[in-house]
């Protein structure tokens, strides 16, 4: 276990960060080989039971020596010589010491040697041997795992995180090789209050929790979701700043991808002989909400200011878990929630791109496709915005669409969370359309749309075959489907007739082959002035004559990690809608630059640019560096501004660590943005110490 010395204890008291870029020695329990193979240390993470601090001066206390340190994910052959000897290391490691920026270099080459010898292989391939050297590096020195992926965000993020954590939830029982984060089951009722405490951490700050029943557009995927969750934490360490100790892993962290599992009801995964889940149906009703019920309680019972991530519960158990918490824990549904938050950002800015001002959204046409949790939510959300700028009796101009086609008041069984979406009769009958049209003729009168891609959605496929409907010509297309290609070739070239000038086309579902359609499709048939965003990366488009088909990512990690951060600073007692508006309005703002929207540049850059030549005055213009991926930090330090500001306008607000309310209440937008700076973690070596 981990203590604090009482000089560092006192400096405690003195200081208000959470995270450090400066070194400060820590005191082990352990020596030599225990050191250097324990599977539970990292050496930067220096402490449990008190947050990770700036220190001018602090000794932390570990209880590794000898071969305990060496079985740790620590620091290699980094250990200097001085250390070796408190240790009891020298002679259990080569003599030469590697700096921590020898080993840095040492893993991008040996990373670059991978990317050399699969080229040509299947793109599957590739990127399940870039994530199984990165998971190595993981295990064995994790804050060289971390600024590795800190400093080369934009090439690793799809590799731990979407699309590629998609592919690695599929395969996770095969591919499993150490236990990350807890696994609660059906048949651990009425043991979750004395389970959590099985973890060795006394403080958590960030939980992420699914039930794997709704991973990404795979479906239900049982235990095997537990990857989504190791992602999402890592872009909470790599974007956010949240000192990893106070997540997931090792004995010194304090929280964990949590994954309150009750089943599966994939067939596939039944039958696999490797599969690492219970053999059993799901959970349903009042029993499901039992089991989670009992988690939660249990988790704020001992981590009570921890903020909860709800990611990837199928839609009913994602709208009734968050009407459910809400109001009494500090969480959210990133599904629901965060996606709203980037697509309404993404919204915006195309009204902005459109050279019309932002009231304008009120009248914008929007057709989503999709009406599970994510598609729900960005209408929900989109409708609040509009709300605000027209008062509560906007009539905004959205349709939704689900499996069985448009959602209207005259469908028996509607989804109540669908209701407030679904189009009256009076509505729609001079468009001529009816409840269970179709995707919507958006161009033309003759326009028949064959809608094979949503055989997947039903067992029936009788009446999906062709539909027609009468002309909508929406501004916005928005997929949220989770069905690869349903944006096909009539839809695509019928919003060339959009009444937009420059209409958009959203294609949100991941992973990759999930995508609604691809970019270089949309600008080749919808045309070259749409406003393209996607879930997954996709590289930028060359259009000929120079010019360049801007793709944007409409991912959630732009928000998510901001907003958790925010929760966290400002001690919120819940996450309201206003501070998840607040920050998706600030994600719409931060493309600032009118150059950038000239460009359709509504999210920060992730492509790659195919014909560098042909945009040498792009790539280097002066507007073009802020917005990059690789400023994600700079994006996370705002939007957490945001929420954290949001929260003590609303006076929910009760303070983190020695910053209370009022001091949070006194700070201006600039000093609030620092502030969240400065409790971001950064990884570095910190000396050990035995005592």
């Amino acid at each position: 276990m981990w203590r604090v010395a009482r000089s560092a204890a006192s400096t405690f008291r003195r200081t208000r960060r959470l995270s450090t870029a400066i070194s400060a020695p820590c005191i082990v329990h352990k020596r030599g080989a225990d050191i250097l193979h324990d599977p539970w240390f990292n050496k930067v993470l220096v402490n449990l039971e008190v947050p990770q601090f700036v220190w001018d001066r602090g000794v932390v206390v570990v209880v590794w020596k000898f071969n305990a340190i060496l079985d740790l994910p620590n620091t290699g052959h980094g250990f200097p010589m001085t250390e070796r000897d408190r240790l009891g290391l020298r002679g259990l490691l080569p003599p030469r010491v590697i700096s921590f920026e020898q080993q840095y270099d040492r893993f991008m080459e040996s990373f670059r040697s991978l990317e050399k010898n699969t080229e040509g292989q299947p793109d599957s391939v590739v990127s399940l041997a870039k994530w199984r050297i990165l998971n190595r590096l993981h295990d064995r020195n994790e804050t060289l795992y971390y600024r590795v992926l800190i400093d080369n965000i934009k090439d690793f993020a799809p590799i731990i995180y979407t699309p590629t954590v998609g592919l690695v939830c599929q395969n996770y029982s095969g591919l499993f090789r150490r236990p990350r984060g807890m696994y609660f089951s059906a048949k651990d009722k009425g043991e979750m209050m004395s389970m959590i405490f099985n973890w060795p951490s006394t403080q958590v700050d960030m939980i992420v929790l699914t039930d794997g029943s709704r991973i990404l557009g795979l479906g239900d995927l049982g235990v095997q979701g537990i990857g989504i969750p190791i992602g999402k934490l890592d872009m909470y360490v790599a974007a956010a700043g949240i000192n990893p100790q106070r997540i997931y892993l090792c004995l010194c962290l304090t929280g964990a991808p949590s994954y309150a599992w009750r089943g599966t009801n994939n067939q596939k995964l039944l039958e696999d002989p490797l599969y690492l889940g219970l053999r059993q149906p799901r959970l349903e009703g009042e029993e499901y909400l039992s089991i989670v019920d009992e988690f939660v309680e249990a988790v704020h019972a001992r981590w009570p200011k921890a903020v909860v991530q709800f990611e990837d519960f199928q839609a009913k158990w994602a709208f009734e878990t968050l009407d459910r918490y809400r109001k009494k824990f500090c969480m959210f549904n990133d599904d629901i929630q965060g996606t709203a938050g980037v697509a309404l950002a993404g919204l915006l800015g195309t009204v902005r791109a459109q050279g019309r001002p932002l009231t304008d959204f009120a009248n914008q046409k929007i057709v989503v496709v999709g009406a599970g949790s994510a598609g729900l939510g960005v209408l929900k959300m989109a409708l609040q915005a509009v709300s605000r700028m027209t008062g509560p009796s906007a009539d905004p101009h959205f349709f939704l669409l689900d499996k069985n086609g448009l959602i209207t008041k005259d469908r028996k069984d509607i989804d109540p969370a669908a209701l407030p979406f679904a189009k009256a009769h009076h509505e729609i009958e001079g468009l001529g359309l009816q409840e269970g049209a179709g995707l919507a003729e958006v161009g033309t009168n003759n326009c028949y749309l064959h809608l094979s891609a949503f055989y997947a959605f039903q067992d029936n496929k009788a009446g999906l075959n062709v539909c027609q409907v009468k002309k909508v010509k929406p501004h916005v297309l928005l997929g949220l489907s989770g069905v690869g290609g349903i944006f096909h070739e009539e839809v695509l070239r019928a919003m060339k007739e959009s009444d937009s000038v420059r209409p958009a086309i959203f294609a949100m579902s991941n992973p990759t082959n999930n995508a609604e359609c691809c970019p270089v499709d949309a600008f080749k048939l919808a045309g070259e002035d749409i406003v393209f965003a996607s879930g997954s990366p996709f590289a930028n488009v060359d259009l000929g004559n120079g010019k360049i088909g801007h793709v944007n990512q409409a991912n959630n990690m732009y928000l998510f990690p901001g907003i958790g951060l925010g929760a966290l600073l400002s001690g919120a007692r819940n996450i309201s809608d206003t501070m998840l508006e607040a920050a998706a309005e600030c994600l719409a703002s931060y493309m600032s630059d009118e150059k950038s929207i000239e460009e359709s540049c509504i999210h920060p850059l992730t492509s790659k640019f195919l014909v560098l030549e042909k945009l040498s005055i792009l790539a280097t213009a002066d507007w073009f560096w802020p917005y990059r991926i690789s400023s994600i930090r700079d994006i996370t330090a705002e939007v957490g501004a945001a929420v954290l500001r949001a929260a003590v306008a609303e006076d929910l607000a009760e303070g983190h660590g020695d910053v209370g309310v009022r001091e949070l209440q006194h700070m201006s937008k600039e000093e609030t943005i620092e502030h969240v700076r400065q409790n971001m973690w950064y990884p570095v070596y910190g000396p050990l110490v035995h005592e």
